[in-house]
């Protein structure tokens, strides 16, 4: 069951993880790093296989998320949403200790501190568990930034948009181009095919819904890059 009252899509940078409880999968947010940057514990309750998003700092934080009992969840696969440094510093480390693999797109592959033992495309879908999610490619922060989107078969689709979008606009971008690159992969591959209700998870700061955001679209691109 998903617990809406608990769960705000708010956490304090250095402070407790948020967890969000789901029929299939728990999803806890952290915030870690002196850019205040969000890593997302994705674990299958039925399996206790779990993905993480986004290394970004603070190894031994994000290590913590799993626990230490004999009964915490095994961490399976570490998935890197864009190349920049706020989010890969703690890749190495994480995935050191705990024997996972790493995933991204290849596009951002070359400039990563480890290099990915699985390099994926748009559309295509990573295991946590019994469950997974899909891989949604948006052209524009980075030349290969991925978002993720689990599809609850009992709910709202989750999506997670690393720097790619965020409450009030897509994530940075450098010039004209790369903003309209942007701007169209968010209109044809996230805004087109999700309902308003689809519950975002971005790289930093709070969460939103597709639906809060989706008015400010004109706007958006009038602003421009």
């Amino acid at each position: 069951m998903e617990d809406q009252e608990q769960y705000t899509g708010h956490v304090e940078s250095g402070g407790p993880a948020s967890k969000r409880v789901l029929d299939a999968l728990t999803i806890s947010k952290l915030s870690v790093g002196p850019m205040d940057n969000n890593a997302y514990l994705l674990v299958c309750r039925e399996t206790g296989d779990a993905l993480l998003i986004d290394a970004a700092n603070d190894a031994d934080r994000l290590t913590d998320l799993l626990g230490h009992d004999e009964q915490r969840p095994r961490l399976r696969t570490i998935v890197t949403t864009h190349r920049h440094p706020d989010h890969t510093q703690a890749l190495g480390s994480v995935a050191g200790q705990t024997g996972c693999y790493t995933v991204a797109h290849p596009a951002d592959a070359d400039e990563l501190p480890v290099p990915p033992d699985r390099l994926v495309e748009q559309g295509d879908s990573i295991a946590v568990g019994n469950t997974s999610v899909s891989v949604i490619h948006l052209r524009g922060h980075t030349p290969g930034s991925i978002a993720l989107l689990y599809r609850d078969p009992n709910g709202r689709p989750h999506l997670f948009t690393g720097d790619s979008l965020f409450p009030g606009g897509p994530g940075r971008t450098t010039n004209p181009t790369d903003f309209t690159s942007l701007m169209d992969d968010l209109d044809a591959r996230v805004f087109a095919e999700l309902p308003d209700d689809t519950w975002f998870y971005p790289g930093h700061g709070d969460d939103s819904t597709l639906g809060a955001e989706r008015p400010k679209i004109p706007e958006w691109r009038e602003r421009g890059w």
